[in-house]
């Protein structure tokens, strides 16, 4: 628990150590307190607006959506995916390698198989193993 928590917790602690501060010190302590509190309250009331529009827009295509008559799963199934196109599709390889009796390819891309770097550790070299 910070020092501060501890101190807005307990009174007579806080009382304790306000003692420890001369008037100025305390002044400046105060000030830079008002001034958090404000900033605290300025950041909820915009949260608060943010909620309110976010909520305000939700009714409005809530009621959009009821006046055409259409479900959200007709929506969502007109309105098609937005994914990323080049999301989950395989890369070409780049690189072929024959290692133990097996074919290895490897896009080049990502962490560098064992095979590969035990190839590569034997003294061939990236361009060796290029496709062509």
């Amino acid at each position: 628990m910070s020092l501060l928590a501890e101190l807005a917790g307990n009174k007579a602690k806080a009382r304790a150590a306000a003692k420890e501060l001369n008037i100025a010190q305390l002044e400046n302590l105060i000030e830079g307190l008002n001034n958090a509190l404000v900033k605290m309250q300025e950041d909820e009331q915009a949260r608060q607006a943010e909620i309110e529009e976010k909520a305000r827009q939700a009714a409005q295509i809530a009621k959009m959506i009821e006046e055409s008559g259409l479900t959200i799963d007709e929506i969502a199934s007109l309105s098609g995916a937005r994914s990323n196109p080049t999301k989950g599709k395989t890369v070409k390889p780049k690189y072929r390698i024959e290692w133990n009796g097996e074919t290895i390819e490897w896009s080049g891309r990502g962490r560098t198989p064992k095979a590969f770097q035990e190839y590569f550790d034997a003294g061939n070299s990236r361009e060796s193993a290029e496709i062509k």
